[in-house]
């Protein structure tokens, strides 16, 4: 639906273009656009872009707790890596951390499952 109000958010962080990596972040979207494939498609124009440029590696990482964060990166083709116990302090709480990534050459059967998504949806 187009409203003009925003949709949400999704950024490309931690770029290192010397290692060719960088990390898909600070994701967030209007409880409106949450279940309707917005996500599904700004995370695949993402990566495709990432991935045109050369990029090896993408990451993804949320707080081990967020449920939905970590069934979103394995719904979108990230595989699980493992937890950093500890990893950060938020709110003066420990936070562990899930980490996820994409390679190269996980990307081409990855953008065609997101591919089929997203042109079922359309």
């Amino acid at each position: 639906r187009n409203t003009g109000a925003a949709v949400g958010m999704a950024s490309i962080m931690r770029n290192v273009p010397m290692f060719l990596t960088a990390e898909l972040g600070s994701i967030w979207y209007a409880p409106w656009a949450q279940g309707t494939g917005k996500n599904t498609e700004t995370v695949y124009l993402l990566l495709q872009h990432l991935f045109a440029l050369g990029y090896r590696r993408v990451e993804w990482k949320c707080d081990a707790e967020n449920k939905r964060s970590r069934l979103a990166a394995a719904r979108l083709g990230f595989v699980f890596e493992g937890i950093f116990r500890k990893h950060m302090i938020i709110k003066r709480c420990n936070r562990d951390t899930a980490w996820f990534s994409m390679t190269n050459t996980d990307w081409p059967d990855v953008k065609c499952a997101l591919e089929d998504i997203l042109y079922k949806r359309s």
